[in-house]
């Protein structure tokens, strides 16, 4: 299949901001539930944010809803698990259901991220990343990715692992860059609907 053409880049940023806005919109009643269960439960800030490396190497902040203590993250980047020690009782679920990674919406708007493209990552793993894996960064990180999809038990195998920070940086790195790699050479608006449709179906199963 042929690489995605300029025309079809601009179908597909077309494509982020309708259904991104529309989202945003018929979403707003649950996230104002999520918003007040999170402060119910753990207080504030209800929203997560993280540097990740975006298209170009450029750094932005995703955003999420909390789903863990504050400050988590100073004690390691990876959540080991849904039973990890600092995922609060809201955070479970939210997580369990990807709803956390719906506020990312608003930076797909803001053109940071795209509804569909390789997952973001945080500048700590992105810098290890040898010539060819940096291609994955010519194109606007995705919500949801082939890779999700296919390795949508990521954090139960990390939590199974005796060294989750090595078997993250030595196995699961570069086998999502590899799934994302073959996306991008084959990145096409159909194709972007086609995982959409996909990751919305594992999220209800």
């Amino acid at each position: 299949m042929a690489p995605a053409t300029h025309h079809e880049y601009y179908l597909k940023r077309k494509v982020d901001i309708v259904l991104s806005l529309l989202g945003l919109i018929l979403l707003s009643p649950l996230f104002l539930i999520i918003v007040l269960l999170i402060l119910t439960d753990s207080g504030r800030p209800v929203f997560y944010r993280q540097p990740r490396t975006g298209k170009g190497g450029i750094p932005f902040d995703i955003l999420k809803f909390r789903t863990m203590i504050v400050n988590a993250d100073k004690s390691s980047l990876l959540t080991i698990g849904l039973h990890d020690n600092r995922v609060t009782r809201t955070g479970y679920y939210l997580r369990k259901y990807k709803i956390d990674e719906l506020p990312q919406l608003i930076n797909v708007l803001k053109g940071e991220m795209s509804l569909v493209g390789p997952r973001p990552e945080v500048p700590k793993y992105t810098q290890l990343y040898s010539q060819r894996q940096k291609d994955v960064l010519s194109v606007r990180p995705g919500i949801t990715d082939p890779a999700s999809i296919l390795l949508k038990d990521e954090n139960e195998m990390i939590a199974a692992s005796p060294d989750p920070e090595k078997f993250y940086i030595e196995k699961l790195i570069p086998e999502k860059l590899s799934i994302n790699l073959q996306y991008i050479e084959r990145m096409s608006l159909k194709n972007d609907l086609r995982i959409i449709a996909k990751t919305l179906l594992a999220i209800i199963r």
